[in-house]
């Protein structure tokens, strides 16, 4: 190589190096967030191929769970159909992750939002692990076991009949584990400020099953699901996590004028979780200098329950 050639190389590298250097913190901060959002688009396709291929047991147990229900107890067949399309990539469990990475994808990137959204996707890569998505199948998985009469058992959860003992038959019936889950319905506030949950369109059903339910009675009353006590801050989106506080809020100010006292219904963990993944009891791992997060909360280190589980697809209570 001539001296001359040498020379235009060592410009040319020095000129790089100048130029990186000029990077403001702006530019830096949206390759950071660039690079993370391709990583969570390759963690949620992971997960679909994962979905479409029936690598995750859970998913492939709702199918068998449905398929049950629908040669067994027919009149219950359009419900546990729609609860188990939770077991494909058209589920709302699924499709929620894919809203909220999209969201994020549409939004401009600047320096003051760079930690929030960075700590958003980390949340959204931690949910769409095949061991964490599992996780969170057995809320309607738990749905259908609770509809079968006793002929399916529970998963990841105390059996039917378990709970029942420990809290003197107050339950909130079959269905209840997916009340408060944004992925399925909402809480909607009458004209007296009284809060409701209301499903979905596509699962007005289950409100035939379950019955109206109003925020304070659930927060007194329900049991454990994996959404509210393990689940919530991988699969909420900032908004729907916003909207629940402002639940919380209203309902907690108006026990107060009222001389009540009101207890959050996240204030501790219900007792029920049983052979859950170590990821679910793991807090959202994000990068040390994004983790400004200003809406969501780890779901910190809990201890399993020693209580009964159900074994097997039959027999379960």
């Amino acid at each position: 190589m001539s001296n001359f050639n040498a020379w235009k190389l060592f410009s040319f590298f020095c000129f790089s190096l100048f130029l990186l250097g000029c990077e403001s913190k702006e530019e830096q901060a949206q390759k950071s967030v660039q690079l993370e959002i391709t990583s969570t688009e390759l963690k949620i396709e992971s997960l679909k191929k994962a979905l479409d291929n029936n690598y995750i047991r859970n998913a492939k147990l709702l199918k068998e769970y449905d398929s049950y229900l629908q040669s067994n107890i027919p009149k219950l067949s359009q419900i546990s159909n729609l609860v188990a399309q939770d077991a494909t990539t058209q589920g709302p469990l699924f499709q929620g992750l894919t809203t909220r990475l999209n969201d994020i994808k549409n939004e401009p990137i600047t320096l003051d939002n760079a930690f929030i959204q960075l700590d958003r996707l980390a949340k959204i890569k931690e949910a769409a692990k095949l061991s964490l998505f599992g996780d969170a199948l057995t809320d309607p998985l738990n749905v259908l076991a609770d509809m079968s009469e006793g002929n399916l058992a529970r998963v990841g959860a105390i059996s039917q009949q378990a709970e029942n003992a420990a809290n003197q038959g107050e339950n909130l019936g079959a269905g209840s584990q997916m009340i408060g889950n944004p992925n399925y319905g909402n809480w909607q506030t009458n004209s007296s400020g009284t809060s409701f949950w209301q499903w979905y369109g596509m699962y007005r059903m289950l409100g035939d099953v379950v019955g109206g339910v109003s925020y304070d009675r659930w927060s007194r009353k329900r049991r454990y699901s994996y959404y509210n006590d393990y689940g919530r801050s991988r699969y909420t989106s900032k908004n729907q996590y916003k909207t629940q506080q402002k639940i919380e809020t209203r309902t907690k100010q108006s026990y107060k004028r009222q001389g009540k006292q009101f207890t959050s219904p996240y204030a501790k963990k219900r007792a029920g979780a049983s052979s859950l993944s170590r990821s679910s009891y793991t807090p959202v791992k994000t990068r040390s200098s994004y983790s400004k997060s200003s809406y969501s909360k780890s779901s910190g280190s809990v201890r399993n329950s020693s209580s009964r589980t159900s074994r097997g697809v039959s027999r379960g209570k």
